[in-house]
């Protein structure tokens, strides 16, 4: 199935059960924090159990997480008013302009 950003955040919202959805920013911005470590502790236990061999299983189980990050993403987008698909393209322009000034490396989030 093939779904674009805007599609995932509009089929996301039916989801949406928790407290003041809609007007609740800070609920899938804590929710994102979680999952998001989440995934780091799927990682690290491949590190730690794995020897770094991300398997067949430990895919399958980021995986799941990555989607949960996903779900936040959308949701915190929502909550203000951003569209996922203009994030993402601002994203990627972001990256390009970066790119082209051989800025990619480096800190800061006005290189």
């Amino acid at each position: 199935m093939s779904l674009t950003f805007k599609e995932y955040q509009e089929r996301a919202a039916d989801t949406a059960h928790y407290p003041n959805a809609g007007q609740n920013p800070i609920y899938p911005t804590l929710g994102l924090a979680g999952e998001a470590g989440e995934v780091a502790e799927k990682v690290k236990k491949v590190l730690r159990d794995k020897g770094g061999t991300f398997d067949a299983e430990a895919v399958a189980a980021i995986q799941k997480e990555l989607g949960d990050v996903l779900w936040y993403v959308a949701r915190l987008a929502a909550e203000l008013g951003l569209d996922m698909e203009q994030v993402a393209a601002a994203n990627l322009a972001k990256l390009a302009d970066r790119k082209a000034r051989n800025q990619l490396h480096g800190s800061g989030d006005e290189r």
